[in-house]
């Protein structure tokens, strides 16, 4: 066990993409271990709070998890929900590729435009579990992760929790990385 100082942090979150990608069942599953069949949308932003222990840089980490509508709706209120973010989720439906289409000119844009310092993001296929419905090729998700410069590239499912810790997990690596962590 380290002697060194246990250093704490908080980080705001933001999970971005279009209505019904599964932003709120990611959330759910990452911090619940648990997953709703039936969809109700967002109404402007959830926000949920989880610590988290990372050994390999002895620190404790309180995320502080925006779950931001993707409706239409809510463009215009969506600018205030991103002061303070260090950090997004940008999540498509691999059944959908309208929602994938709209990563980078939509919601990375307003990122992008709304976080002052360099935050971290990484880009989410989720929904992998209806694999016989999909229509985004996972070399197609990576190719735009490459494109947009995000840090990492992740196929989830909500449903069955696939890969929902390790794409949270990896972004806060990035984000400590960002603040000068060895990690």
């Amino acid at each position: 066990m380290s002697t060194e100082e246990l250093k704490e942090y908080v980080f705001k979150l933001v999970l971005l993409g279009e209505a019904a990608v599964g932003k709120t069942s990611l959330i759910n599953r990452y911090v619940e271990g648990s997953f709703q069949e039936d969809y109700k949308p967002t109404l402007g932003a959830n926000i949920i709070r989880k610590d988290v222990r990372l050994e390999e840089s002895n620190a404790k980490i309180r995320l502080i998890v925006w779950d931001l509508a993707g409706q239409e709706k809510y463009n215009v209120i969506r600018s205030m929900y991103f002061q303070g973010c260090v950090g997004a989720l940008l999540v498509y439906d691999v059944t959908r590729h309208n929602t994938f289409s709209e990563i980078k000119n939509k919601w990375l844009a307003d990122f992008k435009k709304y976080v002052k310092k360099e935050g971290a993001y990484i880009l989410i296929g989720n929904k992998i579990d209806l694999e016989d419905q999909r229509i985004v090729p996972t070399e197609e998700g990576q190719s735009l992760a490459d494109q947009i410069n995000a840090c990492d590239f992740i196929e989830t499912s909500a449903k069955f929790g696939e890969n929902v810790e390790q794409a949270f997990q990896n972004l806060v690596k990035q984000i400590l990385r960002n603040y000068g962590e060895d990690l």
